[in-house]
């Protein structure tokens, strides 16, 4: 990889109601389909802070970052994703953004392969950041 190559960072979080199920925000744009909340980090941001600044854009509400319990790489987009997992201080005050539609809370079975993957060892993290390819 060269200095001047393009290359991109996204930070993303796993929140859970009480029996786990993910929330998952429906996009308006792009395939349209169901991701974590989160996006890209900014020039200077820290992925931390990206994800914070993303998660009250996206949702309207604070997030309060536990731990960051993953990092993987997307070769279809030449990119990494953090991952966290996050509680919403207020939930059921929700207030969705321009960039989505809906939002809604799915069970883990029921999320894409690789998202499922990464909810998984998000959600049993035991203290060691996982990493992946696709």
């Amino acid at each position: 990889m060269a200095y001047e190559d393009l290359f991109r960072l996204s930070a993303h979080a796993v929140i859970t109601e009480a029996n786990n199920r993910v929330l998952l925000l429906k996009a308006r744009s792009g395939d349209r389909g169901w991701d974590l909340p989160g996006g890209a980090l900014g020039p200077g941001e820290t992925p931390d802070t990206a994800l914070r600044r993303q998660c009250l854009s996206t949702l309207g509400l604070t997030v309060a970052i536990r731990h960051m319990t993953g990092v993987y790489y997307h070769s279809r987009h030449n990119s990494h994703a953090f991952i966290y997992r996050c509680e919403l201080l207020q939930p059921e005050s929700i207030r969705l953004g321009d960039e989505h539609s809906e939002w809604r809370f799915f069970a883990v079975e029921d999320l894409a392969e690789a998202q499922r993957r990464r909810v998984e060892e998000c959600l049993s993290y035991e203290g060691v950041v996982a990493s992946a390819c696709w």
